[in-house]
């Protein structure tokens, strides 16, 4: 054979040989690799809490866990023979027990289609409520999921279009919720530019009550504060037809009904904007909208969710209405029995 031609032979062995190793290498990479916003725990016990949360209760896969933590297979396996973590182990909740609220941790998509106007998703803003009829079977708060103001769309809970921060190439801390000490969920955000946000939710027997302030850090008055507040159904297969016939819409009430007929998930803002639903997610809307803010001031709004069986949901608005939870201004972490 020819110098020339055993020469390029070598060469063609030896690139094959290369490419094998290195796609070998990505793929190997690729079954363990972090995604993009996974996020290691912190200390041990924040590892724990987040396992028990994913196996427990949300019910994830070994794949699952990995893409919200960021960790490798062998960490996880380990991790949880170590706590001793398994599926349908969860401590049984007390009957009169609120309900069950929890950070949602990633890892899963919340929606099932209508996944390009939710790249990406973040965790920091969600909440999952389960269903008080079964311990598996949750919806997802996104709370905020956007806020718009006259300065442009001002905060997004995801990738879809651009903010006026990533058109300044800014990018925003990651941040979680905290629990304080009467075991709400607090998430407190401050933006670059002065303008800052806190989402408070707490659970009850009968429901879950949410407000969301914001205070004008700058030196203009803010105007046009429209805010996304999205509730996804996908964790709660009866609820989770992609359509708009199971929903009924008065303002600021917006539910999803079961397949069955007599189950109800029910949301509501006030003051509210918009009400509606996105069927292909699918989910509830009932976007609310600050008054105008001057500098220095701040507005509240409040937020209700709950679950209801029956077939009068136009009665049970009624009822909830009765309660007075669109002027109460804050709310103790525990409810009276329904």
């Amino acid at each position: 054979m020819p110098r020339i031609h055993q020469f390029a032979l070598t060469i063609r062995r030896f690139l094959t040989l290369t490419c094998v190793i290195l796609l070998g290498g990505v793929a190997a990479l690729g079954h363990d690799a972090p995604h993009k916003n996974s996020r290691k725990p912190k200390s041990r016990e924040e590892l724990r809490q987040w396992l028990e949360n994913m196996v427990w209760h949300h019910r994830f896969e070994l794949d699952e866990i990995r893409t919200a933590t960021g960790l490798t297979s062998a960490e996880v396996e380990k991790a949880l023979a170590e706590f001793q973590i398994e599926k349908g182990q969860a401590p049984e909740r007390p009957k009169d027990a609120p309900l069950l609220v929890l950070p949602y941790p990633g890892g899963r998509h919340p929606r099932i289609g209508f996944l390009d106007g939710a790249v990406d998703p973040q965790r920091e803003t969600k909440v999952s409520v389960f269903t008080p009829w079964d311990p598996a079977s949750y919806v997802v708060a996104d709370v905020p999921e956007a806020i718009w103001s006259n300065l442009g769309l001002t905060y997004l809970a995801h990738t879809h279009v651009p903010t006026i921060w990533s058109k300044s190439g800014v990018d925003l801390e990651v941040m979680e919720w905290s629990r304080s000490s009467d075991s709400s969920l607090v998430l407190e955000r401050k933006l670059p530019n002065g303008i800052s946000f806190r989402t408070r939710v707490v659970a009850g027997t009968d429901a879950v009550r949410m407000t969301m302030s914001l205070t004008n850090g700058t030196r203009e008055p803010l105007s046009d504060l429209r805010v996304q507040n999205c509730v996804m159904l996908k964790g709660a297969p009866e609820f989770a037809e992609q359509t708009n016939d199971n929903k009924v819409f008065r303002s600021p009430y917006v539910a999803a009904r079961s397949k069955r007929g007599d189950r109800w998930v029910i949301t509501a803002w006030d003051p509210c904007h918009r009400p509606w639903g996105n069927a292909p997610c699918p989910c509830l809307h009932s976007d609310p909208k600050f008054p105008d803010c001057p500098p220095g001031e701040t507005k509240l709004m409040r937020g209700w969710l709950s679950f209801y069986v029956g077939t009068d949901v136009e009665a049970e608005f009624d009822r909830i209405d009765a309660t007075g939870w669109r002027t109460t201004k804050e709310w103790p972490a525990a409810f009276p029995k329904k």
